[in-house]
């Protein structure tokens, strides 16, 4: 997706839809700069802040998270779209503030207790943040009452559980033991991840979700969202 343009290639000469498509091949190459001036074009003509989070950015990762899940695209590559997708967000932030307009939803994601990894769950975190969700990463070796506390302090929609070691991955039912014990299990989405772990483990310790990667970490969040919600009204 990688094009080359002259030195005097200027984002302003392109209309309103051939901007976001470059935009979506500058996320795709992970080009942070190129991405904050798209992002500052698109606001001074009159675009709102939703729309540009919507179209150029979360559009863009859309992209990247499914050549990722297709393995044509691998986790460098992934880390440098997500620093630049940020970079949008960094203008796009204090706006969406202003108006009011809320994320699709709310995690808290970290490592279990025991288990220091943390690109697997880090790669989850900014999938998920490009597919338009506030996320809060309470890091690595988190102990069941630290999740809890997290789970308290932020009120999320969804509670992410990672581990990469067969050795921790058991912690992972520690935890939503201790959610069913104190009555709290239904108030969370729980999806778990890791390289270790298959859907017959996500459903024999309780998880509503078992993701194998980062892109569909994003996309089943979004469903089990959408499905929840659908289920309150």
């Amino acid at each position: 997706m990688t094009e080359e343009f002259d030195d005097d290639f200027n984002l302003n000469e392109l209309d309103d839809q051939e901007l976001v498509t470059q935009m979506h091949d500058d996320l795709y190459d992970g080009l942070k700069d190129e991405i904050v001036e798209g992002t500052e074009i698109l606001l001074d003509r009159g675009w709102g802040a939703e729309k540009v989070l919507n179209e150029a950015l979360v559009g863009g990762m859309q992209i990247v998270g499914v050549d990722f899940r297709d393995g044509i695209l691998f986790v460098p590559e992934v880390l440098l779209a997500a620093n630049a997708m940020k970079g949008g967000m960094g203008v796009l932030k204090p706006l969406l503030a202003e108006t009011g307009v809320k994320p699709i939803g709310k995690m808290v994601i970290g490592t279990v207790k025991g288990d220091i990894h943390d690109i697997g769950k880090n790669l989850v975190g900014m999938m998920m943040e490009g597919a338009g969700f506030e996320v809060v990463d309470i890091g690595i070796n988190n102990s069941v009452d630290e999740y809890l506390a997290a789970l308290e302090e932020h009120q999320p929609d969804i509670l992410g559980l990672s581990a990469l070691l067969t050795t921790t991955m058991p912690y992972m039912k520690v935890v939503i033991d201790e959610l069913v014990k104190r009555n709290l299990r239904s108030q969370y989405i729980v999806m778990v991840g890791g390289a270790p772990l298959n859907e017959e483990f996500g459903e024999a310790v309780g998880a509503d979700a078992y993701c194998r990667d980062a892109a569909e970490a994003a996309a089943q969040a979004t469903r089990l969202i959408e499905a929840r919600r659908t289920a309150n009204a």
